[in-house]
């Protein structure tokens, strides 16, 4: 074998052997249904920024794999639904597969789990029969390649697939699927691999009819009469999370196996929602995420499995504004397009704050009519004297073409300037204060720590932080660490 082909395995190992034992991790998905997605080198330095070292993707775009290269990411690719069935019928189609959206990438970008369609038991029953033979001919083109120690395949299922969740030590899967659950949880079993789980507390408590409380979905501490116990174990719930992981454990173990570990590959909360939605709000999403993100790294598991610490990834980096169905389908995400935060987050165990809490800005207020918008637009530009320049057509601040972006800085450059002076951040009520700095790139909203306060744009910046590990000593000595191993490595084999 090559120096080259054996160094390249060699560092995969060293790589996964590392970040595995890093412990619990919160992850993000990044869907596509986006009108303006960013280029995929800006979704990278979004990442970066924001100390994520975890994404999936619904798909094996060519353009994301080749961005997240040399990032240190851990990538979950995805085979669509649409390529299940021709998968799961033919051993080369698999190999085909894994050789153009895995090997060519390896091992510069970190592709560590292939996810195998999305839901496929309760979105797309017919190709159940050979869902565990994709997974079967995906694994053994992976075996083929000697990447099958790094790479672990599994495919995502919903809890709909378990029709009575709760109480957890009851739970069982769908007897319809019995066959094909088993066969997969074999597969899993014998490859090493793990159970993606989609878990989702917003529709368990908005689809409960009141049976339980929200601050049961949220994390939220209940009082003590309120609380939730599994009446066979007696064990006592906390989240509703934990009890749709648990679940799932009891779930697996009706079948005889254990030692399967449960990664959630999605959940999250809808920060706007329709007139019949009136739990998907900004506080509400903002209080799941937090407490969820403070779940995972206490890094412990559920009550049935406290020493498996729940792995999660949130739905989802950007909203999708392209996806059908409820107001809230497109209102998931935790950034909108143009890189700024629905609501101020950190996803990193150190607690730090990657909005600039220095400074306020006043933004305008999401899912407020466009019409009201449109008034408080024109008066700020009007009137009120904003320098509203940035926001026509070809100048730095025009794209996103949306009237929130263009309503957003005329309303923050009127802010800046005349809230010394007795100046709001109102507008008819459109118009919100935040401390995340809106601006992207090289449209620099008035207050930014990269702009002057009377607004106005400067030179392209990259989107983030110069440097994305600053304040993260871990990272940085852990990062430190891979490197000493892998420049090991490379000595050893050129002296072999």
């Amino acid at each position: 074998m090559k120096l080259g082909k054996w160094l390249g395995i060699l560092v995969l190992l060293v790589v996964g052997i590392f970040s595995r034992s890093l412990g619990a991790f919160v992850g993000i998905n990044i869907g596509t249904g986006v009108s303006n997605l960013p280029p995929a080198s800006d979704v990278v330095a979004i990442l970066k920024a924001r100390q994520i070292t975890h994404v999936r993707l619904y798909n094996a775009d060519s353009h994301m794999l080749k961005a997240l290269s040399n990032s240190g990411i851990e990538v979950m690719v995805g085979v669509i639904n649409e390529e299940v069935l021709g998968i799961g019928e033919s051993a080369s189609a698999a190999a085909t597969w894994i050789k153009k959206n895995v090997a060519a990438y390896l091992p510069s970008t970190n592709i560590t789990a292939i996810a195998v369609g999305s839901e496929v038991l309760s979105s797309i029953p017919n190709a159940a029969p050979v869902l565990v033979s994709a997974l079967n001919y995906l694994h053994k083109a992976l075996v083929a390649a000697n990447l099958n120690f790094h790479i672990k395949v599994s495919t995502p299922q919903s809890m709909d697939i378990i029709p009575r969740p709760f109480p957890p030590s009851t739970a069982t899967f769908n007897s319809s699927w019995n066959s094909t659950i088993y066969r997969l949880l074999q597969f899993i079993k014998n490859t090493n691999s793990y159970y993606m789980l989609n878990a989702y507390p917003y529709y368990g408590y908005t689809k409960g009819d009141g049976i339980f409380p929200i601050d049961y979905a949220l994390f939220r501490p209940l009082p003590s009469v309120k609380q939730i116990v599994d009446p066979n174990t007696l064990f006592h719930y906390t989240s509703m999370l934990d009890a749709m992981v648990d679940a799932t454990y009891y779930s697996i173990e009706a079948f005889n196996f254990s030692g399967i570990p449960i990664v959630v590959t999605e959940t999250g909360w809808p920060w706007f929602g329709g007139a019949d939605e009136p739990d998907a709000t900004v506080e509400n999403a903002e209080t799941f995420i937090k407490n969820l993100v403070k779940r995972v790294l206490n890094n412990s598991g559920p009550p049935s499995q406290p020493s498996i610490p729940i792995n999660a990834h949130i739905y989802e980096l950007f909203n999708e504004d392209k996806r059908p169905g409820p107001v809230s389908e497109e209102n998931w995400g935790i950034l909108f397009a143009n890189g700024s935060t629905v609501y101020p987050l950190s996803l990193s165990a150190s607690d730090r704050i990657t909005e600039n809490s220095s400074v306020v800005f006043c933004v305008a207020k999401p899912g407020t009519d466009s019409d009201k918008l449109q008034d408080g637009l024109n008066w700020a530009c009007g009137p009120g004297q904003a320098n509203c320049t940035a926001i026509q057509p070809g100048k730095p601040c025009y794209y996103p073409d949306n009237l929130e972006n263009h309503a957003s800085y005329a309303y923050n450059d009127y802010y800046q300037k005349m809230r010394s002076v007795g100046g709001t951040c109102d507008f008819s009520g459109t118009a919100i204060t935040s401390t995340n700095d809106p601006s992207n790139g090289s449209c620099q909203f008035a207050g930014s720590s990269n702009s002057s306060t009377s607004g106005g744009f400067s030179t392209p910046v990259a989107l983030g932080p110069a440097n994305p590990l600053d304040g993260s000593s871990n990272s940085m000595r852990h990062n430190s660490k891979l490197q000493h191993m892998i420049s090991a490595i490379v000595v050893a084999l050129a002296l072999h």
